[in-house]
């Protein structure tokens, strides 16, 4: 029924209460239920549009699929329990909230599932993302700007409820840092409810925003582990820096002993690098590291078969050559590319199982040997599960690098002391696969 149609008020839209004269509302036009309706439309449309929310207005709880897609049970509990966490504050946004996870695990989908929910209730949330952010109080110093300056970083500080998404994302200027600052600083001590989400480490934010959003008193931190949504499979966690694609033939079951090639000595360690390799892969814990003086004896298999058996499990592992690594980082400074440089570096540092093969085949410049130092440098102390193969002697490799290959305490150093695959024997099924 149209409101030209409506039996109460003929299409006017207001209507006189029939009610005592004592009655406050004597005599005075109101809404009618119709033109209520209609008023509550144009309110939520009017904070759709105030919110920024835009495409996003689709995302709510109901849509958020909170079991995944194929997830081990440990990811799937994970998940659900951000969700439930999330949806709980979204009744009562009270301090802040923030959801830190990897791209792509639905962590912008529980921010706009929370101003969805809180718009759907009557109440402003301002949702935005930091890059956008910062664009749009740029753009208010133009003279052509709508808006002042003043109005549009006000507006944004005293929101009733304020959702910032993607921190980290940013190009990290002078300024930015400082008009963050300004926000969160102001929210903090105002404590007003805020709402972030980043797939930063929360020890690489800037020092200031990071004592603010760590304070227990007044935030609560909801990691999600779940891998990206829009990749499905066995391999939806890997990174597309990995090329483990190209060696799903090399498993532990397709590992060559050559029991019928090796004298004994060769053969029993060889097989006791195999049993070496499958006990990393059921625990991956600290470093393992595969060294030789020759290519084509098993190194990148039973590398190779530890990634295949971590990812089968469900867990993620990055996989790849040195060389590509460094060519991957050095493509991050050409202006066409689309991935930063920070992001590439720090998607490496922090995997939770890398395996680098064939480490000593890089061209060693500074920049390189810099690189591979602060890569080292920064797993060997956070204990980070690390696979390294490499056929250099010990005292060639980077003495930096080296040093934390030999401790004993978090690295597992094993001489693989057989000669590159000849071919020939009995086994020929599966000989010449990855004998690097």
């Amino acid at each position: 029924m149209g409101k030209g149609d409506c039996p109460h008020c003929g299409g006017v839209g207001f209507i006189v209460p029939d009610v005592d004269l004592t009655d406050p509302r004597f005599g005075k036009a109101v809404p009618c239920s119709c033109r209520q309706q209609e008023m509550q439309t144009e309110r939520f449309d009017r904070l759709l549009r105030v919110s920024q929310l835009g495409a996003l207005h689709s995302c709510t709880f109901d849509s958020f699929l909170s079991e995944g897609h194929g997830l081990t049970p440990d990811k799937q509990r994970n998940l659900r329990l951000a969700y439930e966490r999330v949806k709980a504050y979204a009744e009562h946004p009270q301090g802040w909230l923030v959801i830190k996870g990897g791209y792509g695990c639905g962590k912008t989908h529980l921010a706009a599932a929370i101003a969805n929910h809180v718009i759907a209730q009557g109440h402003l949330a301002i949702f935005v993302a930091v890059p956008d952010l910062l664009d749009h109080l740029r753009a208010a110093y133009s003279p052509t700007s709508e808006g002042s300056y003043d109005n549009r970083f006000e507006q944004i500080r005293n929101a009733p409820l304020l959702i910032l998404d993607d921190l980290g994302a940013q190009s990290n200027t002078d300024w930015a840092q400082e008009k963050l600052y300004q926000i969160f600083n102001y929210r903090y001590n105002a404590r007003l409810p805020t709402v972030i989400t980043t797939n930063e480490e929360l020890e690489a934010i800037e020092i200031r925003i990071q004592s603010r959003i760590v304070d227990t008193s007044s935030s609560q931190i909801v990691a999600i582990t779940a891998p990206d949504f829009r990749r499905s499979g066995v391999a939806q966690d890997q990174s597309d820096l990995s090329s483990l694609s190209l060696h799903g033939d090399k498993t532990f079951a397709s590992f060559d002993l050559r029991e019928d090639e090796l004298p004994k000595s060769q053969a029993d360690n060889l097989r006791r690098a195999l049993e070496t390799a499958k006990t990393f892969a059921e625990d991956p814990q600290d470093w393992l590291v595969f060294n030789s003086i020759s290519f084509g004896n098993g190194k990148t298999h039973l590398a190779a078969a530890i990634a295949n058996q971590v990812a089968k499990n469900g867990d993620p592992v990055l996989f790849i050559v040195v060389p590509d690594l460094l060519d991957h980082l050095r493509a991050t400074f050409n202006p066409a590319t689309g991935v930063r440089y920070d992001k590439r570096f720090d998607e490496v540092k922090t995997a939770q199982l890398l395996v680098l093969d064939d480490l000593g085949t890089e061209s060693a410049t500074a920049w390189a040997r810099e690189k591979l130092y602060q890569l080292f440098n920064h797993r060997y102390n956070a204990r980070l599960p690390t696979v390294i193969t490499t056929a250099l002697a010990i005292d060639e490799i980077d003495p930096r690098l080296a040093s934390r290959m030999l401790d004993g305490s978090r690295c597992t150093f094993f001489v693989l002391e057989v000669p590159s695959y000849r071919g020939g024997g009995k086994k020929k099924g599966v000989r010449g696969r990855g004998r690097k």
